[in-house]
């Protein structure tokens, strides 16, 4: 909890000059200063405390103390955070120990610099709720500080709110990279009965080409991965198309590339990631196009074979959703927080083991975890399934020490989302992990629970625009 101080306190030296004062990240001596503020303010001055306020998240080696400093060092006031849960940090933190010296409350406004420098901290940790509990005469502070109240409680006999700081990184990642996609492309659904993969597969990444059994995927690389490591975007090319082909359950069975550089030894950099890849997981590469003298550009098609091809709209209210994703590896360098790489340390035999998860499986619908993470790409598959979804926090697999919020938002490798009814999950992999992360509701939003019972919106609409692939 923020426990914002009531404006009294103990006078020590005259008043801090409002523009000389700085915030920092406390040092050990600092912290120290800060507690003895504290038990100044909430034992002594406003009794809530019997004889010190410290508990365990002054012992969580996690937490973080945010403190203001005058030019001479002295501690004017502080905040801390910390995960709200012992263990695992599932990306819920609160604020705490809010506290300013009575001599320095007039000073410009500290106790709200250290508030928005805590929510600043906060969404950098990768932070995904992050909530106080402040003295009501302190609510309307936090309210013109942009947070949200959300219940009521007491705390030493004084009445509290609980409070929210609004964080809506999901939101905005689908918003900048998949929202579009109902304006832009929405039109294309009644040119042909075909188009856009036809009834029943709106929504996928692959498409099925009719009279056969062959399914198609394309997908183009990021200009700046390209710009940045040709090798790497060739091989990104690859992993992204074959990862659309197996959340179908197709099997890959070639690539066509198109490819444009600035020059013969930049395509020949990105044609050695294509060919790496390619050989990989096992695959001709049929042909395509290339072209030189021109802005370095990136494009694979993919085909696979299947003839029961397995929708990313087929889930229904009431299915499970589970995630099937490999752990194993780390942040590609030149992409942290963005790209957590898993495949190129993997062997052929071990990447196709993965690419087989869905082909094995046959749940009733799938998803592979794209450039909207996680959560965007579990989203997705809501939406083209025509249902809500919730997906359950503490349940979702993540790597150790890797930010939380990071890892739901990034391209994480190989990820695999699949639906199925209560109990009837069939997918895994020996070398991934395999858990039920949420269900399939009829609500019309995608919600985090907590492990507390609370439940935060990540999405409130639909991530695409497509609507369902059945309508």
């Amino acid at each position: 909890m923020l426990d914002v101080p009531l404006l009294a306190g103990v006078a020590h030296r005259a008043r801090p000059n409002r523009t000389a004062w700085r915030i920092e990240r406390a040092t050990g001596r600092q912290i120290e200063d800060y507690r003895a503020i504290r038990r100044e303010v909430f034992v002594a001055e406003q009794g809530i405390f019997d004889a010190d306020d410290f508990d365990r998240i002054d012992d969580d080696p996690r937490t973080i103390v945010l403190v203001c400093v005058d030019p001479e060092e002295v501690v004017l006031g502080g905040v801390r955070l910390a995960p709200a849960l012992e263990g695992r940090d599932i990306g819920w933190w609160t604020g705490s120990r809010l506290v300013v010296r009575r001599d320095a409350r007039g000073a410009g406004g500290i106790g709200s610099a250290l508030v928005r420098e805590a929510c600043a901290t906060a969404l950098a940790r990768g932070v995904l709720r992050f909530e106080a509990t402040v003295q009501d005469r302190n609510e309307p502070l936090f309210r013109h500080l942009g947070w949200t109240a959300w219940g009521r409680t007491s705390l030493g006999g004084a009445p509290h709110v609980r409070m929210r700081w609004p964080i809506d990184r999901i939101q905005r990642l689908l918003q900048a990279t998949k929202a579009p996609l109902g304006d832009v492309l929405g039109g294309l659904r009644g040119d042909d009965p075909k188009a856009l993969g036809g009834s029943g597969f709106v929504g996928d990444d692959g498409a099925p080409l009719p009279g056969t059994d062959v399914i198609a995927a394309c997908d183009a690389i990021l200009p700046a991965i390209l710009e940045r490591d040709p090798e790497w975007a060739g091989w990104c090319a690859v992993l992204v198309n074959v990862n659309d082909l197996s959340a179908m359950g197709a099997k890959p069975i070639g690539l066509l590339d198109s490819v444009a550089a600035p020059t013969a030894s930049f395509a020949r950099r990105i044609l050695g990631g294509l060919r790496s890849g390619a050989d990989a997981w096992g695959l001709p590469i049929l042909g395509g196009h290339t072209q030189l003298g021109v802005a370095p550009s990136l494009s694979v098609t993919a085909l696979g074979r299947t003839k029961r091809p397995v929708p990313g709209g087929g889930g229904r209210v009431g299915d499970d959703l589970s995630l099937t994703v490999d752990l194993r590896g780390r942040w590609r360098r030149g992409f942290e927080g963005r790209q957590w790489d898993t495949t190129s340390a993997r062997t052929g035999s071990e990447l196709r083991e993965l690419g087989a998860v869905v082909r094995r499986a046959r749940p009733a619908a799938a998803k592979d975890v794209s450039m909207g993470g996680i959560v965007g790409s579990a989203a997705m598959l809501a939406e083209a399934s025509g249902t809500g979804l919730t997906l359950d926090v503490a349940a979702i697999p993540s790597p150790d020490d890797v930010s939380f919020g990071d890892w739901l938002t990034c391209f994480p490798g190989f990820g695999m989302l699949t639906a199925d009814r209560p109990g009837r999950s069939r997918a895994a992999s020996r070398i991934a992990e395999t858990a039920v992360i949420g269900t399939l509701d009829a609500g019309d939003d995608v919600r985090l629970r907590w492990p507390d019972g609370v439940e935060t919106v990540a999405c409130e609409s639909a991530a695409t625009g497509l609507g369902s692939a059945s309508s």
